[in-house]
């Protein structure tokens, strides 16, 4: 009897910890997303600059481009945060 008991409780344990393991490897994949946007908007912004500086009378068009591209990251970053949470939150 003690025995099914303590099988009972040592296999609770093990869903626990394995749904806190989700939870947290959720949010560590959130935060990974947005770290990662932040350094492509850096590159982007950094290269924009650098090829402006190189050919100013191609300023508009480069500047369309970058926030274009900026545009694109964000967007992928908007939907592996939300499924960061989702998995943290479930």
């Amino acid at each position: 009897m003690l025995n099914l008991l303590l099988q009972g409780a040592a296999s609770e344990a093990v869903q626990v910890a394995a749904a806190s393991t989700t939870h947290a490897l959720g949010a560590v994949g959130a935060g990974l997303a947005v770290i990662g946007a932040g350094i492509g908007i850096g590159i982007i912004g950094a290269k924009a600059g650098e090829a402006i500086a190189r050919q100013p009378e191609s300023t508009a068009d480069i500047k369309g481009n970058a926030i274009v591209l900026a545009a694109l990251i964000e967007g992928a970053t908007f939907f592996a945060i939300v499924v960061g949470l989702l998995f943290a939150l479930k």
